[in-house]
Order: C-alpha cells, then structure tokens, then sequence
C-alpha cells in the first residue's frame, strides 16, 4: 500500500469542518436507528398497534428512512463541496471511474428494491412481514447485502467525480459503518426466520 497516497489524502482532508462533523453524524446515526427502532418494534409490536397495521408502521418507518438518507447524502456532498478538491483525483480516469461506479452502485441498490419489495427492503421482516423463502436471485447472486454495498458504491463513485478527499474519507466511514450494522441485523434476521419455521413445526 503506497503511504504516500495515505498521506496525501488526510493532509488534503480537513477533519476540523463542521460540515465533515455533521456528516459522519448522519452516517453513523442513521443504521443505528434504523436497527433500534427495527428491534424494539419487533420486540413490542408498538408501532404496528400504533399504526393499526404492520404494513402501514413499516411503511411509515421506510419513509423516515428514505427521509434520513436524503439528508446523509445531502450532508455528505455538502462537506466534499466545502473542502478543496485534491489535483492526484481531478483526471479524466479518475473520473470516468466514479461514473462507472454509481453505475454499478445504482444497479445494485435498484435491484435489491426490485427483489425484496418496500417491505422487504425496509425490515418488513421486525414487523412480521416476512418473505416466503431467502431471495437469492440478482443482484444478491453477486453480493449478500447489495443495498448497503450498491450505497457505498455511489458514495465513492461521487467522491471521485468530485475529486474529494474528505468523500474518500466518508465514504471509508459509510464502509466501516455498514459492515458493523450487517454484523448485527444478519443474525437476527436469521433468528426471526428461525422462529418461524420452529411455530410452523408445532401448527
């Protein structure tokens, strides 16, 4: 690994902005909340009493989702256009290769929606709406978690458009941030599906 690269992107990254603070907020918070609320529902079944439908509380839940997103990756764009852009990214390769990767990145998010429907994608699954068998079609044949790895696709793929070292920086927290929450919602969505297939063996 070239250091010298390393050093050049921290040196270029200015970890001080507030811009940079309030975005590693949003990429941290937001899959926090998501799993906290996600459990708690499933545990309690509040929101789904609350709502009057598992359906219409998980809808509501994806909407604030979609809503919190928005605003992570407004926040993000924000501090790779308040910090300087760095002369090693701004080429022509560089760029191309930030298109082909929200390219890739879109395809793959896109796809995952297309495959687990609304509910599926947002944790229909604590709120007991659970699917009829694993979906193992695209684009989960290439990559078990398309949705988060497709994300951070079009995170880097912007950063290099945008020849942004702090969108690098991001974007290795956005990386680090979904494989901690995979490591927590896999085996949990596992447990749920094996709960049911244990009260299907007594019916």
């Amino acid at each position: 690994m070239d250091l010298t690269l390393i050093e050049g992107l921290l040196k270029h990254t200015n970890f001080h902005d507030s811009s940079f603070y309030v975005a590693v907020v949003t990429i941290i918070f937001n899959p926090f909340f998501w799993n906290v609320v996600a459990r708690w529902e499933h545990r309690t079944r509040t929101l789904s009493r609350l709502f009057g439908s598992p359906y219409l509380a998980c809808y509501c839940l994806g909407f604030v989702i979609v809503l919190l997103n928005v605003y992570r990756s407004h926040s993000m764009t924000v501090a790779m256009k308040s910090q300087a852009k760095w002369e090693v990214m701004d080429r022509t390769d560089v760029f191309y290769a930030g298109v082909a990767l929200m390219v890739l990145g879109t395809v793959l998010v896109v796809g995952s929606f297309l495959a687990l429907g609304f509910t599926g994608t947002f944790l229909g699954d604590y709120f007991g709406i659970l699917m009829d068998e694993k979906v193992t079609g695209f684009p989960f044949n290439i990559t078990e978690n398309p949705m988060y790895w497709g994300s951070t696709a079009n995170y880097l793929g912007l950063a290099l458009i945008g020849a942004s070292p702090v969108g690098l920086v991001l974007t290795a927290i956005v990386a680090v941030v979904y494989a901690a929450a995979i490591q927590f919602e896999g085996p949990f969505t596992e447990l749920i599906y094996q709960e049911r297939s244990e009260r299907r063996k007594h019916e």
